[in-house]
C-alpha cells in the first residue's frame, strides 16, 4: 500500500530574518493602563508586606524545632534518671554499689585490694630519681615577678562591648557648667 501525502494547504511561514532590536520601539509597544499600574503597585505593596513575615515564620519554625530537639533530649534525661531512681530502690543493687564504690563489707568478710594491677603496657615508665639537693634557680624570681606585674599593669586593656546597653553620660557637675 503506497503512502500519499496531501500537499500543505497553506505554505510554511517562514520566519523573518532578525536584525538588531530597537528597545524604543519595543518599549512604545508596550501600553500601561491604570489598572494595570495598581495592580503591579499592589503586588509590589504585598511583597514588602509578606518577606518581612515570611523571614519571621522560617526564624519562629527554626525556634520551635530546637525547642522540640531540647524537649525530647529532656524527656530522654528524665527517663534515664526515672531508670536510676528504680535500680537504686533495689536492695540488692544498693549493697553492690555500697561494695563497689565504698568497699563496703560484711562482718567477717575479708577484702584484697590490689595495686599495680595495670597491664605491663600501661605501666608508667621509670623516672630518673629525684635529687635530695636543693638546687638554686639560674633566674631571679623576685624580679620576674616585678616585671610581670608591670607588664600586666601597664597593658592596655579592651573594654568589652555592651550590646543593646547606651553607654553612661557623665552628669555636669555645677563646676564644669560655664
Amino acid at each position: 500500500m503506497a503512502k500519499t501525502t496531501a500537499p500543505p494547504s497553506r505554505p510554511p511561514r517562514r520566519r523573518p530574518e532578525r536584525g538588531p532590536v530597537d528597545v524604543r520601539q519595543w518599549l512604545g509597544g508596550i501600553r500601561l493602563s491604570g489598572f494595570m499600574v495598581i495592580m503591579l503597585g499592589l503586588v509590589v505593596l504585598a511583597a514588602f508586606v509578606l518577606v518581612p513575615t515570611i523571614g519571621t515564620y522560617v526564624d519562629q519554625r527554626q525556634q520551635i524545632a530546637a525547642l522540640e530537639a531540647a524537649v525530647e533530649v529532656s524527656r530522654q534525661e528524665v527517663a534515664d534518671l526515672e531508670a536510676q531512681r528504680d535500680r537504686w530502690a533495689d536492695p540488692a543493687y544498693i549493697t553492690t554499689q555500697a561494695r563497689e564504690r565504698l568497699y563496703y563489707v560484711r562482718p567477717g568478710e575479708v577484702v584484697y585490694l590490689v595495686d599495680n594491677d595495670l597491664p605491663a603496657e600501661l605501666v608508667p615508665q621509670e623516672q630518673d630519681p629525684v635529687s635530695d639537693e636543693v638546687e638554686q634557680t639560674r633566674t631571679d624570681w623576685m624580679s620576674q615577678l616585678v616585671r610581670s606585674v608591670t607588664s600586666a599593669g601597664l597593658a592596655q586593656t579592651v573594654k568589652a562591648p555592651t550590646v543593646g546597653v547606651p553607654d553612661e553620660q557623665p552628669t555636669p557637675t555645677p563646676t564644669d557648667a560655664p
